[in-house]
């Protein structure tokens, strides 16, 4: 073959994957510059520039335009050049570590879905239910709510489809589509028996990531399901809510299960309970031109609106605070966590997060592709890096009472997953259980986070005012490497100029860390899932390498 030919192909592969930045919605970017002085992601429309020839490895695309033209020629059964490109871009990501990918059409809308938080649906929560799917709440002034679904049902078909045996995420598909097209769902009511027919017309659902009540004796309780573009302003709403029952006595922020999102949100949903302008996070990459400091300031946190943050009652910088964080905490939830921990403000329990500390970007490749690339690691602002060793809490709180419920996966189990050079010999942390694994499921119990049932929840509040923790032993001394404890030791003043002595955010009742002094939802709509989540499936996983997983689907389906 040709070289010129050759360099062609080369040309047509590498275009679109050579860029870099930070994890910004491609939306966002492609309307204004970001605050700080970050790569830009190109629009759709714009082209990556061409590598200098130099640079290309010939002799190894030559090699594979050999073996292109040799499957075009030769296979079996014709292959169109649009499969054989993109299992070969699938196949250049996949071994880079669990969380880069290629997206194809389907996968790069359903990105977009999660970050927007808007769709096409009928506006339900489903979970699995012993081969079907059942549907936990259908949301307030949706297609659902207003046909008369209703929670416990069993959706048996779609369209005259059985949804038996159906995989999640199957059955999600079938649900969404484009608003105003129509859809019948057959559902099984499981109080009466009966089987019901819905015709229902879709409509633009919108997810609501932050739902919040006031608990008993004036406990504020604040759930963020995951990061997304109106993650911030939306939190911020809910303050205000909150905020017109009464100054609360304390708050609990609950990031359990919350997979992560937009680095954006996690960077808003910090300053809102930190001091302007200290230290929220800082991401760095292989070019120290692409590593950077995000602060608690609007011009690292607001894009096209004005601050959010900036008419939040003063109590927020000062309320005593507890986060509860589980296996499913991730990223963006880890980001928050990680800042309220180092600079005292909150008190983190429930269980070692999931431990995903790096930064991906998505760059749009055309109008219905993109590549999802790891390009940085980040730090919490006393330096940590928690990339395979998650969020230590400074209480451990099991699942229930009885122990945790379930093992799932962190991102220490993943195959190529980053290494963390703090963490030392042995410092990366795997999936456990503490439930014997001959105790049958159906004897545990899946609660609601939020609800009467909710052990870690009584624990935090129980922690706040006061009262004994129940099973809420400090994290011991064995369980942190050195270069953990060092890293744990490191200045917050250093990191941040301006975020003070320990323990000043407090304001005037300080949580205690002492062991014995724990949704998503509001009441209405409450977020059933299991304590301990599936991890979040930004990773390499055989059905869904984009979703947010967990037992039940983000709101409006």
């Amino acid at each position: 073959m040709k070289l010129f030919a050759v360099r062609q192909l080369s040309y047509v592969i590498i275009i679109g994957l050579i860029q870099a930045g930070i994890a910004y919605s491609p939306v966002a970017l492609s309307q204004q510059k970001p605050a700080n002085p970050v790569r830009q992601i190109p629009a759709p429309e714009t082209h990556a520039p061409l590598p200098a020839e130099e640079s290309l490895p010939f002799a190894e695309l030559q090699r594979f335009a050999r073996v292109y033209a040799a499957i075009k020629n030769s296979y079996v059964e014709p292959i169109e050049d649009q499969k054989l490109i993109e299992s070969a871009i699938k196949g250049m990501v996949q071994d880079l570590d669990p969380h880069s990918a290629y997206l194809d059409e389907l996968e790069y809308e359903e990105m977009r879905v999660s970050t927007d938080g808007e769709f096409g649906g009928l506006g339900i929560e489903i979970g699995p239910e012993k081969g079907f799917v059942k549907i936990i709440s259908p949301i307030e002034d949706t297609p659902a709510a207003k046909a008369g679904i209703m929670p416990g049902d069993i959706i048996t078909g779609i369209n005259g489809e059985s949804m038996e045996g159906k995989p999640l995420n199957d059955v999600v598909k079938n649900l969404r589509g484009d608003v105003g097209t129509s859809i019948k769902l057959s559902v099984s009511r499981s109080s009466t028996g009966k089987q019901l027919d819905f015709d229902l017309v879709r409509a633009v659902i919108k997810v609501q990531s932050v739902r919040s009540k006031m608990l008993p004796e004036a406990i504020a309780y604040v759930r963020v399901s995951q990061f997304q573009e109106r993650t911030g302003p939306d939190l911020a709403t809910h303050l205000k809510q909150l905020d017109a029952k009464g100054k609360p006595k304390g708050l609990v922020l609950d990031l359990r299960n919350d997979p992560g999102g937009l680095l954006t949100g996690a960077i808003g949903v910090s300053a809102a309970f930190l001091k302007p302008g200290i230290n929220v996070v800082s991401t760095k990459s292989r070019d120290d031109q692409d590593s950077h400091v995000f602060k608690a300031d609007a011009r690292d946190y607001v894009h096209n609106s004005s601050d959010y943050l900036k008419d939040l009652p003063a109590w927020t910088k000062t309320v005593p605070m507890v986060v509860l964080i589980n296996v499913g905490s991730a990223s963006a939830a880890e980001i928050v966590a990680g800042a309220l921990q180092d600079h005292k403000r909150a008190t983190v329990m429930g269980n070692r997060s999931f431990g995903k500390g790096s930064v991906q970007v998505v760059m749009p490749l055309d109008d219905n592709t993109a590549l999802k690339l790891t390009t940085a690691r980040y730090f919490t602002p006393s330096g940590r890096s928690i990339q395979a060793t998650g969020i230590v809490p400074d209480l451990v709180v099991t699942d229930t009472e009885k122990g945790d419920l379930f093992s799932f996966p962190r991102e220490a189990d993943l195959a190529e997953h980053l290494s963390n050079d703090q963490a030392g010999e042995n410092g990366e942390v795997k999936g456990t259980t503490s439930i014997k694994p001959d105790e049958k499921a159906e004897d545990q119990q899946v609660f609601e986070f939020g609800s009467a049932d909710d052990f870690q929840l009584a624990q935090a509040v129980n922690k706040l005012l006061g009262k004994p923790v129940k099973g809420g032993a400090p994290v011991a001394e064995k369980q942190l490497s050195e270069k953990e404890k060092q890293a744990e030791k490191k200045s917050i003043d250093a990191a941040s100029g301006d975020a003070g002595k320990p323990g000043q955010d407090q304001g005037d009742k300080p949580v205690s860390n002492e062991p014995d002094k724990r949704e998503p939802a509001d009441a209405d709509q409450p977020d059933k899932a299991a304590p301990s989540a599936p991890p979040p499936a930004d990773r390499k996983a055989p059905a869904d390498a984009v979703k947010p997983a967990a037992p039940a689907q983000p709101a409006g389906k």
